[in-house]
């Protein structure tokens, strides 16, 4: 009994389904054979450049420089008090 046509369609949907599957798979082992083993050492370089290009961005932008942080005088207000209250949430207690 011959097939219908949706069938037909079905079948070779799921047929390029598993033929894409079987590709991706073949690329992940191919990927995985061709990863040098000193995979690390590229990392170091890239972490290298990556630490003279922070410490030059540093310099630019002087951090790390020590400044003075200015004291709070005696007649200067403190901090003003946060507000209390039912609608904030926060009592005095």
């Amino acid at each position: 009994m011959p097939r219908g046509r949706s069938t037909f369609t079905k079948r070779q949907k799921e047929q390029k389904r598993q033929q894409k599957q079987r590709d991706k798979a073949e690329r992940r082992v191919q990927r995985k054979q061709e990863k040098p083993e000193g995979g690390m050492d590229v990392g170091v370089d890239e972490m290298r450049e990556l630490r003279e290009h922070a410490a030059a961005q540093a310099a630019l932008f002087n951090v790390g420089i020590e400044e003075e942080i200015p004291t709070v005088d005696e007649d200067t207000p403190a901090a003003t008090p946060r507000p209390s209250g039912p609608w904030t949430g926060h009592s005095r207690e």
